[in-house]
Parts: C-alpha cells; structure tokens; sequence
C-alpha cells in the first residue's frame, strides 16, 4: 500500500476531528446503523431504512423465445450451477427475448433484489441520460461544475469521468471497526454526502490511479440532483429504467428527503437489470429511439492504463486472467476465480458483491444473469463457468472468438 494513503488512513481512523459537526439526532442515527451493521453486516434489506420509490414501467414480462438456439443441455447446466450457489433468480436472454427463467425458493419476477454493486452500472446510466437530456455536457466535464464545494481544491480536477471509473484518486475503499472511520461515515450517516464532499479525503492526483470505492458512485446522485433539479430515484425511473419498460423499485436514502446511496442500494426486479443490460448490448438504442449519446456505450466498456478490467460502471473482459479482484490489483484482497478464458472476447459486466452478475455479450446480444445471495464458500465460485456453459451451447452464426490470454 502507497505511503500516502496509509498515512491518511490512519489519521482517518486516530482522529476524532470532523470537518462540520451534525446534530445529536443524526449523529444517534449513524451510531445505530453502525451498531446493528457491526453485528449483522451491511447490505441486508433491513439495513436499508428509509427507503424512496423508484418509478419504473408497468410490470410487463419480456418476451419468450419460441426456439432456442441455445441447447436445453446448456441451459440446465447453467440453472443447476445458479441453484447450487444461493441464487434468487437466474435469467438468459437471447436477442431480445427469454431462453430461460428461473426463481429460486419463494421469490418471483416481482420480487425486489438487492443490487449491491450493480446499482453502479445505474450510475452510469443515468449520467449518459443526463447528457442527452442537456443537463451534463460530457464526461469529461469537472464534477465540480455541481459539487461546487470542491472549486479551488484539488478535488476540483476530479471529472464526472472518474467518478464512474474508479479514477477519483479519494481515499481506496476499507473497512475498519472504528466508530468514527471515515468508510463507515461515508455509507451509513444520514449526512453521507455531506461527509464525502467536505470529509473524505483525496489520497491521489485525479485520473492518476485507480480506486475502487464506494465515495464515487455515491456522488453520482448528487451530480444527477444538482446538474436536473430532480430526485435521484425519480430521475433513474423516468429516464432510463420507464423507456426500456423496466418495473421500478426502491432506493436507500440517506434520510427522509435526504439523498440516494447511488453506490449501493438499490431494491430491483431482476428483469430489470437483465432490460438495462440489454440497453447496453444494444448500444443504447431502444426500440429504435437512441437512449444514451452516441459512442457512450463503447466508453463504457473502455478500460484505462490505470485498470484494463474496468471500464465506467462495467467490468470488462479485457485480457485473461485468473484471479481479478475490486481493488487495485497491487492491494491486498479477495480476488475472484476464472477457470478460463471467456468464450468471447467481448464480454462485459454488471459484477457486484456476493457475486452478483450480469454478464453481457453484445456480439451475440446476449444476457446471462445471476443474482441472489453469497455462494457457498466451497467450491468457490467461478466467474467462467456460468457465461461459458451458455455459450458453449449456443448455435451462433458468428463465430466466437475467445478473450485472449
């Protein structure tokens, strides 16, 4: 670990000091929200409190397909391998239309998941939105254009950009049983916005590194409310998930009429996510009505020299590699299995925590997701095996080619 961020974790984790002070109310809020989340962990529907509606599209299912193309032997092995890792829901879709479905235990396709991670593939969503809608001018615009706290500090040369690809130089993502560490401030005040903007520490120069944190995704919402004038949750449902007729849900607010946790925590049908998938293996066009700026989508699935593996909001394929963690690859951490390469050398990924994921192969316009709960931690979860079994089923009239090694 660089030098400079230990040196800012630890002043982070010894010093009582904050840059503003919050009233008793909220700061009894945090103590319990930390209290209830030291013992049970974070990320459970029940942490999530209160919550704001998402508006979506009137519940309508995707259609079926009549014939697959996809072999019956394939699909049974991958729902098998779904089943036998804690999944809630399992879907593939194949050119638009569904070659299999399945519901684990007592969910249905109304049900609501928790998206962990994949609410940050909404993030960036929601900003190519924002820019055809006039609101944001691109990427590359400084964020602090709407954080405007940040002018005149170093935080000003962050771009919305960085925000959606890890690049912020904030402080990495941690996690410390200290009650004032800043990580735990950061996801559970009901000022956690405040705290990011005018707290959370910038560890190295914008665009230099990749981070992954949570800080980033989270400012999203705040970009979104300040550049549209609109509610995070309401700006989400109208504008991407109502046009492509994806059922809304819930969100996690930091407070009543506070502001949305765009990072993290999201309260979705698994369909749409599988329709935001598709928006994107369709270049962000739907139903022929052009969604996202042209040339989006291909900066979405665009790695940097920082991290190939990471593009705005999606993983990427990229080149194999075994073992492919969150952090910065140099960092310590859990990385996760790949037994070999993919099948396609176009993969990408909604890939989140409890290795929840929605694999994306646009060249075969296809969708293979899975979501649910933690896999069992033996045998371990392969992040090959359940987008391969598919495609080594699939009669294709373009050829594969594989990611190269």
């Amino acid at each position: 670990m660089q030098k400079s961020v230990l040196v800012a974790v630890a002043a982070i984790i010894c010093s009582p000091l904050m840059a503003k002070t919050y009233s008793p109310e909220a700061e009894a809020v945090y103590k319990q929200r930390f209290e209830r989340t030291a013992v049970d962990g974070a990320g459970g529907i029940d942490a999530y409190s209160p919550l704001e509606v998402v508006p979506g599209a009137k519940a309508k299912p995707l259609p079926k397909a009549r014939d697959s193309r996809i072999s019956a032997a394939a699909l049974a092995e991958a729902e098998a391998y779904a089943g036998a890792n804690n999944s809630q829901a399992f879907m593939v879709i194949h050119k638009g239309k569904v070659v299999a479905e399945k519901y684990f235990g007592d969910l249905t396709a109304d049900s609501l998941i928790t998206s962990k991670s994949l609410a940050k593939p909404i993030t960036a969503l929601a900003i190519g939105r924002a820019i055809v809608l006039g609101k944001i001018k691109s990427v590359d615009q400084p964020a602090s254009d709407f954080i405007t706290e940040w002018k005149g500090k170093p935080q000003g040369e962050i771009l919305i950009r960085h925000l959606l690809d890890m690049r912020t130089g904030l402080l990495a993502q941690g996690v410390s049983m200290e009650p004032m560490n800043m990580w735990s401030r950061a996801y559970l005040h009901p000022h956690h916005d405040e705290i990011i903007i005018d707290e959370y520490p910038l560890t190295d120069k914008p665009g230099s590194i990749y981070e992954y944190s949570n800080a980033n995704a989270e400012l999203v919402a705040v970009v979104i409310e300040r550049a549209t004038g609109r509610r995070y949750a309401e700006f989400i449902g109208t504008e991407v998930l109502t046009p492509i007729g994806a059922p809304g849900g819930q969100v996690w607010v930091n407070r009543e009429g506070g502001t949305a946790h765009s990072g993290c925590c999201a309260l979705l049908p698994a369909q749409t996510f599988a329709r935001m998938a598709m928006l994107v293996a369709q270049d962000g066009v739907w139903d022929g009505k052009r969604l996202l700026p042209p040339g989006y989508v291909a900066a979405m699935k665009t790695g940097t020299a920082e991290n190939p593996w990471y593009g705005m909001g999606l993983w990427l394929g990229g080149s194999y590699i075994e073992r492919r963690g969150f952090a910065n690859a140099k960092r310590p951490g859990p990385k996760v299995l790949h037994s070999e390469p993919y099948l396609a050398d176009d993969v990408v990924m909604f890939d989140g925590n409890s290795s929840q994921i929605v694999y994306i192969v646009p060249s075969q316009q296809l969708i293979v997701l899975r979501v649910g709960n933690n896999p069992p931690r033996k045998p371990e979860w392969d992040n090959a095996k359940l987008i391969n079994t598919v495609l080594r089923g699939l009669k294709t009239d373009t050829p594969l080619t594989p990611q190269p090694r």
